[in-house]
């Protein structure tokens, strides 16, 4: 008995607690202060319109033409970016609330990082899942993003 007790112990130390979005994700893109709430406007239009959507032929709204891209996977400048995802998105249209689960949004001077629940194949059980968080920041300048850093590995 004290076996089964101590394994179940173990298991609840071992265990995570799941990551969620919220349920208005909308409501965590704005701010009372301007600056802030321009850059998180337009943070949500990046993650709504382009990422959710693929409305890429939009990228020049929200998007410098110099974009910085820290993704190991896409080069820098705003036409190769668009070139990249327009390679396997098609657009669809915008809903009205947005599906993209999210767990936070922050915002700091030029910066606006979002976080994101995601689910990932256990490395040692590829029958399970675990959740974890995946980030997006940028780097505004005069209302569009000119830099971009997430947590992509090759």
């Amino acid at each position: 008995m004290a076996f089964v007790v101590l394994i179940c112990v173990v298991v609840k130390i071992m265990a995570q607690e799941p990551v969620v979005g919220v349920a208005d994700p909308e409501k965590l893109f704005t701010s009372p202060d301007p600056k802030l709430n321009a850059n998180k406007q337009a943070a949500l239009h990046i993650v709504r319109d382009l990422l959710e959507c693929g409305h890429w032929d939009e990228a020049d709204k929200y998007l410098t033409k110099e974009y910085l891209q820290h993704n190991p996977l896409v080069v820098s400048g705003r036409d190769p970016v668009v070139k990249f995802f327009t390679g396997f998105m098609k657009p669809k249209p915008i809903p009205a609330k947005m599906a993209t689960k999210i767990v936070a949004v922050i915002a700091e001077g030029d910066y606006v990082m979002v976080a994101y629940p995601r689910e990932n194949p256990d490395p040692k059980d590829k029958t399970k899942k675990y959740s974890t968080t995946w980030f997006d920041m940028w780097r505004f300048e005069n209302g569009k993003a000119a830099e971009h850093w997430d947590n992509q590995t090759k």
